[in-house]
């Protein structure tokens, strides 16, 4: 069974979380970030949820470490919040989360979000370290129409065998395409193999990327 962390000073709401996830998640629960962050340690979740308002500990402080210890980086974090709008959610992005969902929790969403998630990252085998990176790229290859496409996407998170990013274009499973990294100039990294594609948003697509062949420098080796 997966494991999942929350973090969350509001006792009630930690209770309610247990109630509807616990089917399908092993819970772990806290209410002090210093003891979420020696859970998160010593645990590695599958996933973790997390307040922004907590005592003693802002919710961002803690966001910040979890995305950059090596031990956690690699987990998606959610935020749970009851803060709203687009510019904290934007900085919590920019922070490393994976996702954000406002109080109170439409738990069918936050289900099917986990779901995905996990899905996400079986393309990545489990020995290998992933790492939060945005990184640019620019993809090449042929869509599920048969079109030549050409766009610009950046890394959610990378690995050494290979990526998480978004597109708009629509590309079929097991469809080979081109990398390039475009930090300074397109630099060819090799192709890649589209093994996950999934959809959260209208027009955007989410997938995983796999090397099939590595001739130039990648981010990680």
């Amino acid at each position: 069974m997966r494991k999942l962390l929350i973090v969350d000073d509001d006792e009630s709401l930690r209770r309610l979380m247990r109630l509807e996830l616990g089917a399908d998640y092993e819970i772990i629960d806290s209410g002090e970030p210093e003891q979420g962050l020696a859970m998160a340690l010593e645990n590695r979740p599958d996933s973790i949820l997390l307040d922004l308002r907590m005592p003693k500990y802002s919710g961002y402080e803690l966001l910040q470490t979890f995305t950059s210890f090596s031990r956690t980086q690699a987990i998606p974090v959610i935020i749970v919040s009851g803060e709203a709008g687009g510019q904290t959610k934007e900085h919590c992005k920019q922070l490393g989360a994976a996702g954000y969902f406002e109080k109170p929790l439409d738990f069918d969403a936050l289900r099917a979000f986990l779901d995905q998630i996990a899905k996400e990252r079986r393309y990545v085998p489990r020995s290998e370290v992933r790492v939060r990176l945005h990184v640019p790229l620019k993809l090449q290859g042929t869509d599920s129409q048969g079109k030549n496409f050409e766009e610009m996407v950046t890394t959610a998170d990378v690995s050494l065998s290979g990526f998480l990013c978004s597109s708009t274009a629509e590309l079929a499973v097991n469809s080979i395409v081109q990398v390039y990294i475009m930090s300074n100039g397109p630099s060819y990294v090799g192709k890649a193999k589209i093994v996950h594609s999934s959809a959260r948003e209208v027009s955007v697509r989410h997938y995983g990327c796999r090397f099939m062949e590595k001739t130039g420098q990648w981010v990680l080796s």
